[in-house]
């Protein structure tokens, strides 16, 4: 296997990933409708949407995962579909909704996954302190011995959370990563989205806490029935007539009284 073609450097706010004008079906189903959505560096986007609405999908086709069957998906610039799976391998890292392991693999060997892509490349030399870095910041360092199956489901979240960050890839692509928290390590995991982006990275997140998108997310894209409905800073997004329409259920929308930002009252 060759090895991979190490990223060029990141410049502030260049677009890491962009769907432009994007459709995907699957089966008999077209499930997203003319994406027009772009992830640049120093920025955290928050995708939110009902149930069914096309957020995983968009994780999918940003990511290289899922094929757009009409308009175009590139990576750092790249159609996506050129990159060799290495390459993308360390420029992109995914965390998927579920994770399972069918081994018993401690947690420290599950992290140590994320490595993968740098073998046989001088960053390979990184491996450890990858890890230890990763651990940290999730806080999955005190049970790094324990095996993955053993584990609580917030517990699980957060080192599969660590895998993708022990990749130590410059885009992060995260579907749902605070799904299975408790209120401290949401908090904790968008704190640690938002230091990457500061740091120069770029994120993308799942989200169905809108409140957290809004606590968080530079750009907050609101999803329904497969399209775009908004995109844009929280408070311009966030609004009742908009949340009322797509999750079809009276929404308020109030200033929170320390922050400002957009606080939404179902």
């Amino acid at each position: 296997m060759r090895r991979p073609r190490m990223p060029e450097p990141v410049e502030p706010g260049e677009v890491l990933a962009e769907a432009a004008g994007a459709d995907v079906v699957r089966g008999p189903r077209q499930v997203l409708h003319g994406v027009d959505l772009t992830v640049a560096a120093g920025e955290v986007v928050a995708v939110v949407g009902p149930n069914g609405a096309g957020k995983s999908t968009t994780v999918g086709l940003l990511s290289g995962d899922l094929g757009a069957t009409a308009g175009t998906v590139t990576v750092f610039g790249r159609p996506v579909r050129r990159w060799r799976p290495a390459d993308l391998a360390v420029r992109r890292g995914v965390l998927p909704q579920h994770t399972t392991v069918a081994f018993p693999f401690t947690v420290a060997e599950v992290v140590a996954m994320g490595r993968a892509p740098w073998a046989g490349t001088p960053l390979a030399a990184d491996d450890e302190a990858a890890v230890a870095e990763a651990m940290a910041a999730t806080e999955v360092t005190g049970f790094a011995e324990r095996t993955f199956g053993t584990l609580s489901g917030g517990e699980r979240a957060r080192v599969a959370l660590a895998r993708v960050l022990a990749q130590r890839t410059p885009l992060l692509l995260l579907d749902e990563p605070t799904a299975a928290l408790d209120l401290r390590h949401q908090d904790l995991v968008m704190r640690v989205a938002v230091a990457h982006a500061r740091a120069g990275g770029a994120v993308l997140a799942v989200l169905h806490d809108l409140n957290l998108a809004a606590a968080h997310a530079d750009r907050i894209a609101v999803i329904a029935g497969g399209r775009v409905a908004a995109c844009g800073q929280p408070a311009r997004v966030l609004t009742p007539e908009l949340l009322t329409g797509v999750y079809q259920r009276e929404i308020e929308v109030i200033e929170h009284p320390r922050t400002g930002a957009p606080l939404v009252l179902p």
